[in-house]
């Protein structure tokens, strides 16, 4: 009995990987650097039950990779810099 080959939609073949049909509907994929929580905390300098509290409110963007939880360094960074408070300068003078 001859084995038969996998065919994508009334093509007949399978789809070559940059099949423009197949890349329209979804995004290019981009190379991710993904680091753990103790990672994570030591780049914006907290504890890992800091990050994990952050996590479990929802402040900080995340990845689930299975059961772990993983951060994109992109959007860590991106997350650092929207957190930033800006500098205040006093412009009266001091009493004394």
């Amino acid at each position: 009995m001859p084995t038969r080959t996998p065919t994508h939609r009334n093509h007949g073949t399978l789809p070559s990987p940059g099949c423009p049909r197949l890349a329209a509907g979804r995004p290019a994929r981009r190379s991710v650097a993904l680091v753990d929580m103790p990672a994570a905390a030591e780049i914006i300098g907290t504890s890992a039950r800091h990050v994990r509290r952050l996590v479990f409110e929802r402040r900080i963007p995340y990845v689930k990779v299975g059961h772990y939880v993983r951060f994109d360094l992109d959007e860590l960074d991106q997350w650092i810099d929207e957190h930033r408070v800006p500098e205040v300068r006093c412009t009266h003078p001091r009493r004394r």
